[in-house]
């Protein structure tokens, strides 16, 4: 699908000094209702979100990318200053494209799907050059695909590298099947701090969820759209490009400078266009 890679710098614009956008921002806690009331998020004492508007501010006058990207919000850490190189977070996005069917949950072979959006990957470079920007390699896994069955819930890692880069960057990537769409949970950080992440990330989706209603259990075959995808596409980022996806956020990279990149990254097909300074996330559509 359409992927789009994200990086912020941990220094802020100019002319916004980091005590002050971080005493602007407003953090909630507790028991949050998604925009559009799709989902909820029961936040922990150790987390705090940010609505869209402030997690756009968050991320392009903290991190350095730029205006106007749309989503529901992030997830931050309250232990962590999300203005710091150990500063992480998690974006929330949904996508109302249809039903997703888990019927190919057990046959997808993930090793051939790695090798293929390596590839994906190198010819998207190739734009990526023509604008002046470094080279980005899929290291490999993170952690690999896998779907729990019973909560509807997909989970992996991608490690990426950017040329010229001392440190590799962490992509962890979350979809929470519904009804009709997909809640994308995109946790940005370093590669090194990959095991606070995962361990984070299960706390995170145990406290996301969709509302009734919109629960997978909730589609009605009769009424419902079905996507025209499966799970081995919501990896992949193939449905994007197929169904004309652009614009959108999904899988993010938070790496010592972070950064976006913006990417359709069909099935055997990959073209870049980076927006953004020096350091990226990749945000994967599903």
């Amino acid at each position: 699908m359409f992927s789009l890679l994200l990086a912020a710098a941990p220094v802020q614009a100019a002319d916004t000094p980091p005590e002050q956008l971080l005493a602007s921002l407003k953090f909630q806690e507790g028991k949050i209702a998604l925009p559009g009331g799709i989902a909820t998020l029961d936040l922990p004492a150790g987390f705090r979100y940010l609505p869209p508007a402030d997690a756009g501010r968050l991320l392009s006058e903290g991190w350095g990318n730029p205006p106007g990207i749309e989503t529901l919000g992030m997830i931050v850490p309250t232990a962590v200053n999300p203005l710091t190189r150990e500063g992480w977070g998690v974006v929330v996005t949904y996508e109302k494209e249809g039903h997703v069917k888990d019927d190919d949950a057990d046959s997808i072979k993930y090793d051939e799907l790695l090798k293929t959006m390596q590839e994906s990957m190198k010819e998207a470079n190739e734009e990526r050059k023509k604008q002046g920007y470094e080279a980005m390699t899929l290291v490999g896994w993170a952690e690999a695909p896998h779907y729990d069955k019973a909560s509807h819930k997909l989970y992996w890692a991608k490690e990426l590298h950017s040329e010229g880069d001392k440190d590799n960057g962490l992509n962890y990537n979350i979809r929470v099947l519904g009804r009709e769409g997909v809640l994308v949970l995109n946790a940005v950080a370093n590669m090194d701090q990959i095991a606070q992440i995962r361990k984070e990330m299960k706390t995170v989706t145990a406290f996301s969820d969709f509302t009734p209603g919109n629960r997978y259990a909730d589609f009605n075959e009769k009424t419902d759209k079905v996507a025209e995808y499966g799970l081995a596409a919501l990896v992949a980022g193939g449905a994007a490009a197929k169904l004309g996806l652009f614009g959108k956020l999904f899988a993010l990279l938070l790496a010592f400078k972070k950064l976006i990149v913006v990417g359709i990254g069909a099935l055997g097909v990959g073209v870049a266009k980076l927006f953004g300074r020096k350091l990226k996330v990749d945000l994967s559509k599903s």
